[in-house]
């Protein structure tokens, strides 16, 4: 909505935008003026007017429109910008607000900027869909054979249905079941896992997924960060102030203050001779301690920082001095800005002695040391942009009269600008490679006649209809030239706990990190080499701003050049490049060791994660904390919410929500490796034991001149599949091939699984080799071993079926658990109990005699033994990776 009116005082509020980008800072929204400065609130309904909007979009940086009142002479018309509306899922810091509403529903910026959900599927429930339609088509081929290896004699059609049931075992029916059951065990194990408190897993059909994943696509703000700004460098270019040595910038500040006159000017003469005049000791002490307050005040004035009073927020702000300084006593000051790093610098201020009590458009005030009231007047603020890298201000001191220009930002726009010095480079790179975020601070003492003259010509060029961005930046550079240089300061957003660690194990398991953030290209890179994402020796290409195809071009060009190098592009040319160059950038960016983007919004992370899928194929992951990661969470293959400041929007949304970052590696490295290797074991095997007892069907059905005939009947069909194997194969939900801590300490083990060499149409084939051999085995020695009845088959082939199936599962597991040996006993039990009640299918005499036991003996270890010797020769031959590692 458009922003008419406040209670604020000074005709402006500040709100968080957190579930829309992501950035927990307050930014700074203005009324209307014509609308403010109405007397009373009720005059808003007798006036008449009319506002402009251009339509709905996406874009959440910007915003044109106009304001007109038409009941004046002449019309007001005022133009509106992104700084004058207010946005739906907002917060407002403080007072009351009323606005006219343009954009409601579908047409809102946040509901723009979502997506629908869509059902995920995981990639191994593809595999083993893809295995099942060859099985069935391997059913209907060995039907067709059977019935024309007769000659198609007699009712064939007939025939072929009922071989087609006969068989009909191939078809893995119960693979699902079990499946399904897997999974939501694997849910139930990662749920009670003692190492990652608090993990919520919310679908339950895509673990495996989690030990394929190739790319992670992750936000900054909340996730690897805690959004939490800390003061911890102050570099005078002689001196440096850290954590430990803070105390003695407040005996520094005490010295001025404690005199019984204000500071005088004498202090900007006295900030350069440290370099020129170090002879008496008092002298350079002197210096050093003016330069400390001097860089403290510039900090503590050129800023965009509020202070609110939470208790006494209804007290007027210009009341006297003794009462304000009552009210700014007050424990419960909060500071509002656009940027949590300004915050960082004014409470750092605050903590060594300077305080910021309280601000409005015209006028800042600072309490000393000692408790007196600085006043200044604020007579021009620049603010921050993308493109300057700085911010400005002219104060007015109002004890002196003295008018000061004071400007801080990035050192690659203030190093141009500040006198001649060697130290600042060499001390910006050693802050950044510290992590730390780097602003210098600089100042300029101007006479009346130079502000007045400044003055006239910055109000000229405002009014100018023509280029007035270019003029008015062009009249403030006028006064940036050889400003006096008084610091540098360092500020670190502190980053979860062990986030370094856990990007490094992602990376040696394989997995590319992508960071997607709503931040600053700055602040994005800065994190992006704190938390390592970025390693030390790697180069940084950023991406340069590009608005049309030939500038597209001529970049990507550029960076097809380097090597090996990381990507950082914002969010407004890889909108211009996906437009012109879709298919060559996401082929360079997935060359890159690892990718910022930045300034990204909702909707353009989500693409972000679709071009990945289509291009590359491969599974992706999302994590994110906040409302505007929902849409990227939702599209990737596997999405994880993190609990964090951000509300619990993402982590709702997610399929997996942990609560601290670092889960992520063992949620990944031991849950989802082994959730997707058991069921990999699990799919096979249920596919075996049908295809083993169709294969003897087959074989049956062969000997006995392709007679579509059964070779079990009914309760042992039924049996073999629940009662007599289901709870040994089901076991193999708790094989491990390596300990958890084993699969954390080598996370190189996870980057065999994204070639999905554990179910691939190769070890589908070895499977079924084996079914047929045992199949063949188990049938065609029953047949031999008979003598007289022909329900001596049924019993031998039965109960070495049964044997063999339970050997398989044996050879099979890899680290036994004491329910997989209790599955065992028990399915062994149950079979040799229910012999007594099956007297219909068994000839009791017969199962009871010693001639049976050795001959079920004899097929058995003939359809096994040599299965165990071939594992035993591959494992010495051949180990796979895990077993190298085992003692």
């Amino acid at each position: 909505m458009v922003f008419l009116r406040t209670s604020e005082k000074a005709g402006s509020c500040f709100i968080r935008t957190d579930q829309l980008d992501g950035e927990t800072d307050w930014k700074l929204k203005v009324a209307v003026s014509c609308t403010q400065r109405l007397p009373a609130l009720g005059d808003l309904f007798s006036i008449r007017a009319y506002v402009y909007a251009q339509k709905p979009q996406l874009d959440i940086h910007s915003f044109e429109g106009t304001f007109t009142r038409e009941d004046c002479d002449p019309p007001v018309h005022e133009s509106l910008s992104i700084e004058n509306t207010l946005w739906a899922s907002t917060i407002v810091a403080s007072g009351t607000v009323i606005g006219v509403v343009i954009y409601t529903g579908k047409e809102t910026r946040s509901v723009m900027n979502t997506s629908n959900p869509k059902n995920k599927v995981g990639l191994l429930d593809l595999e083993l869909n893809q295995l099942t339609k060859a099985l069935f088509g391997a059913l209907v081929a060995l039907s067709v054979i059977m019935v024309a290896l007769q000659g198609f004699a007699g009712p064939w059609q007939r025939n072929l249905f009922r071989f087609l049931l006969l068989l009909s075992y191939i078809i893995p029916i119960s693979l699902r079941v079990n499946l399904d059951m897997g999974k939501a065990t694997y849910g139930w194990m990662i749920m009670k896992d003692e190492s990652i408190p608090g993990t919520v897993v919310r679908t339950s059909t895509i673990p495996e997924e989690l030990g394929r994943l190739v790319y992670l696509l992750t936000d900054k703000t909340g996730t690897l960060t805690q959004n939490e700004m800390v003061f911890k460098r102050l570099h005078l270019g002689t001196v440096s102030y850290g954590a430990d040595t803070m105390d003695e910038i407040q005996t520094h500040l005490r010295n001025p203050y404690s005199q019984t006159q204000p500071p005088a000017g004498g202090h900007t003469s006295s900030a350069t001779p440290p370099r020129k005049a170090p002879s008496a000791a008092p002298k350079v002490r002197k210096s050093v301690s003016s330069r400390v307050h001097e860089a403290v005040k510039a900090i503590a004035l050129c800023h965009n920082v509020t202070p609110v009073y939470e208790h006494r927020a209804g007290a007027p702000v210009e009341a006297e001095d003794a009462e304000a300084d009552q009210d700014f006593s007050d424990g419960n000051r909060t500071y509002q800005a656009a940027s949590p790093d300004e915050v960082a610098l004014v409470q750092w201020t605050e903590s060594v002695g300077l305080t910021l009590v309280s601000r409005d458009l015209a006028s800042m005030r600072l309490r000393g040391p000692s408790g007196q009231l600085l006043t200044f007047s604020v007579l021009q603020t620049f603010p921050f942009t993308s493109e300057s890298k700085r911010m400005g201000v002219i104060v007015r001191d109002e004890s002196t009269a003295e008018i000061t220009f004071y400007m801080k930002g990035a050192d690659v726009a203030m190093s141009s600008i500040v006198q001649y010095n060697d130290w600042l480079e060499e001390e910006c790179g050693n802050m950044a490679r510290e992590g730390l975020r780097t602003l210098v601070v600089a100042k300029r003492a101007l006479t009346e006649e130079q502000y007045q003259d400044f003055e006239s010509r910055h109000s000229q060029a405002k009014l100018s209809t023509h280029d007035r961005a270019l003029k008015v930046a062009a009249v403030v550079e006028s006064l940036e030239r050889e400003m006096e240089l008084l610091c540098l300061t360092g500020v670190e957003d502190q980053l979860q706990a062990d986030v370094r660690p856990t990007l490094e194990m992602l990376r040696n398991a394989g997995i590319k990190i992508w960071m997607l953030t709503g931040d600053k290209l700055e602040t994005a890179t800065c994190i992006a080499k704190s938390s390592h994402l970025v390693s030390r020796s790697q180069d940084i290409h950023v991406f340069r701003p590009v608005t049309n195809r030939g500038e597209a071009h001529l970049e990507l060009n550029a960076f097809r050049r380097k090597h090996d190098c990381a990507l950082v592009i914002s969010g407004d040319s890889l909108e211009v490049c996906l437009k012109f160059y879709e298919h060559e950038l996401v082929e360079l960016a997935c060359q890159c060791p690892a990718v910022v983007c930045c300034r990204c919004s909702p909707t353009q992370k989500a693409h972000i994660v679709k071009l990945l899928q289509q291009h590359t194929g491969r599974r992706t992951c999302a994590i994110g904390d906040g409302g505007n990661d929902v849409s990227m969470i939702q599209m990737a293959d596997c999405g994880i919410g993190i609990e964090g400041k951000e509300g619990r929007q993402a982590s709702l949304a997610a399929d997996f929500s942990i609560t601290q970052f670092r889960h992520v590696g063992r949620l990944l490295m031991v849950h989802g490796r082994s959730s997707y290797k058991r069921s990999a074991a699990l799919g096979q095997f249920v596919m075996h034991r049908g295809l083993i007892i169709s294969t003897m069907q087959a074989v049956f059905s062969s000997v006995f001149y392709f007679a579509s005939v059964p070779l079990y009947q009914g309760f042992l069909m039924v049996g073999y599949a629940t009662l007599y194997t289901m709870f040994p194969v089901f076991s193999l939900v708790l094989d491990q091939d390596v300990k958890p801590e084993m699969a954390m300490l080598y996370p190189e083990l996870y980057k065999d699984l994204t070639k999905g060499r554990s179910l691939s149409f190769k070890t589908f084939l070895v499977w079924v080799l084996v079914s047929v051999y045992q199949g063949g085995i188990l049938m065609y020695g029953a047949l031999l071993l008979f003598e007289s009845e022909f329900v001596h088959v049924v019993a031998i082939s039965f109960t070495a079926l049964i044997l063999t199936e339970l050997l398989m599962v044996a050879l099979t597991v890899r680290t036994w658990h004491w329910l997989m040996v209790v599955a065992e006993v028990l399915s062994l039990g149950c079979y040799v109990a229910s012999l007594a009640f099956l007297n219909e299918y068994f000839d009791v005499a017969f199962i009871t005699s010693a001639t049976f036991v050795w001959k079920v003996s004899a097929v058995t270890a003939v359809s096994c033994l040599p299965l165990y010797a071939l594992k035993h020769l591959k494992r010495k031959l051949a180990p796979p990776s895990y077993s190298k590692l085992s003692p």
